[in-house]
């Protein structure tokens, strides 16, 4: 089992892997990093993937295909990762940031624009899908 964790910038925070590990290693793993708000997997989500998403309240994230070992090296590559579990980790979280990357560079720009400077809170909600207003103004609307 293997993790890449990017922060809401896409910069790589932390990879890494265990063999015969569980998802309570990952757990704790990520745990030890922070909050996530998004489980990003290669391909369609496996129970430990929804149950680790689950633990953390987080939305889960896979392609629509699954991705092949070429496009694999190719979003891992600006990390220069060897490990091949790792770096399957760390194309499927670049896939997950680059389908967000817009939206959360506009919540990044509306917020600031407001004076808001401590925009991760504004970007997470916004991936938790609340609308760029709603994660400013703290709340979601209520919505029929």
């Amino acid at each position: 089992m293997a993790y890449a964790c990017l922060d809401l910038d896409g910069k790589l925070v932390s990879v890494n892997h265990m063999a015969s590990s569980g998802p309570e290693w990952l757990i704790d793993e990520i745990e030890s990093i922070g909050t996530p708000s998004i489980i990003a997997c290669d391909k369609e989500p496996n129970h430990a993937a929804r149950k680790i998403a689950a633990a953390f309240n987080a939305r889960i994230f896979h392609p629509k295909r699954e991705l092949g070992i070429t496009e694999k090296m190719e979003l891992a590559r600006p990390f220069i990762i060897t490990n091949p579990h790792e770096r399957d980790a760390c194309s499927a979280a670049v896939k997950a940031y680059r389908a967000y990357a817009n939206k959360l560079k506009q919540a990044e720009h509306i917020a600031k624009g407001r004076g808001i400077s401590e925009t991760d809170k504004v970007k997470a909600k916004v991936i938790g899908r609340y609308s760029i207003e709603e994660a400013i103004a703290g709340k979601k609307a209520n919505r029929l």
